[in-house]
């Protein structure tokens, strides 16, 4: 398993004790990257820089430049500013206008998040090299690796191509893949296992066929992103039948979380895919049900050897969790299990 990590991931450190800033802290990076050196389960390496234009596969321009600049902008505001993380209070809902960007730069701030995601002054730097990350763990196998691992934070996949939210910036999942349908293949799979829907994911390729989403997650009804990730979500025109959302009860039994994998995996099958890109968040562990679904470590073991099954060259882009002891534990088992499997 060749890692590619992020050593500039804890730039972005939000002052703010609101959620999702307080779920969303760089000891939980710390802790997957002690565990893999623990268990020397691969070479670490720090990404090679990739160029803005391939942000812009996924991202628009005018978002991209306005990530770049945001914090300069708001420090320019009021001195002050620089001791603050900047918050969206206004958003563009049902009937309002995106297509012009306000001069304002609150305005501009809305514009561009669906919640109140903290901007600090690292965001740039660090989601820029969480995007290097993704891309380096898609090209690697494309250069023969079976498998690869970003190991990044912010994480991505509650960012769409023109927002950011849920304490994601950059969709580096869907870099990723789209990485590798830019390098030559026609057909790639995102499997989201996090807790929560990868909903900015799931925009991002929605009308598109050449890339299937599946993702296994709390049910929106009664958790985040709340307002997409149900099961009648299929894809539109070209990407009809491309989407698949596999929502769970809070606090779902192990048997259940399995069994959906067991449904996605026959769906990625089918499907027939190249590679795969797996977004990996562990926040479905423990058996209280606010920490999402009943899930062990062992049972971690056994979701990274199911994915090895698939017989697909996999690159694991780490989404996050709520920060706890064994986020390093349970993460490492995933890449472990597909790492035994694949070499059995």
């Amino acid at each position: 398993m060749l890692t590619f990590y992020n050593e500039h991931h804890a730039q972005h450190r939000p002052r703010s004790l609101r959620a999702p800033a307080s779920f969303e802290k760089s000891e939980q990076v710390d802790l997957v990257l002690q565990e893999l050196q623990r268990r020397g389960l691969g070479e670490i390496v720090t990404p090679h820089r990739t160029p803005l234009v391939s942000l812009e596969r996924i991202h628009s321009p005018r978002y991209l430049h306005f990530l770049r600049s945001a914090w300069s902008e708001w420090s320019a505001l009021d001195p002050q500013h620089a001791e603050r993380d900047a918050f969206a209070s206004n958003w563009p809902i049902r009937g309002m206008r995106s297509d012009i960007e306000p001069d304002s730069f609150m305005g501009r701030l809305g514009l561009y998040s669906m919640d109140a995601t903290p901007l600090t002054a690292g965001t740039w730097n660090a989601c820029k090299t969480g995007a290097d990350c993704a891309i380096n763990a898609a090209h690697a196998l494309r250069l023969g690796q079976r498998g690869s691992f970003a190991l990044t934070r912010p994480a991505g996949h509650h960012a769409g191509a023109d927002y950011f939210g849920g304490g994601c910036f950059l969709n580096n999942a869907a870099l990723a893949a789209q990485h590798l349908l830019d390098d030559g293949l026609k057909r790639v799979a995102i499997l989201d296992i996090d807790c929560h829907h990868g909903s900015g994911t799931q925009n991002i390729f929605y009308a598109r066929s050449e890339v299937l989403t599946v993702s296994i997650h709390a049910d929106p009804r009664s958790d985040f992103p709340y307002y997409l990730g149900h099961a009648d979500e299929t894809g539109h025109g070209e990407g009809s039948g491309t989407n698949m959302n596999l929502p769970l009860v809070r606090g779902a039994s192990a048997a259940h979380w399995l069994a959906a994998l067991e449904t996605a995996c026959i769906k990625l099958g089918m499907f027939a895919p190249e590679a795969l890109v797996v977004s990996l968040g562990v926040g479905a562990q423990g058996g209280d049900a606010s920490a999402g679904f009943a899930l062990q470590g062992a049972d971690w073991l056994r979701i990274g050897e199911r994915i090895a099954w698939l017989g697909l060259p996999t690159a694991f882009v780490f989404e996050g969790g709520r920060e706890q002891a064994d986020i390093g534990i349970h993460t490492v088992n995933v890449l472990e299990g597909f790492e035994t499997a694949t070499h059995t």
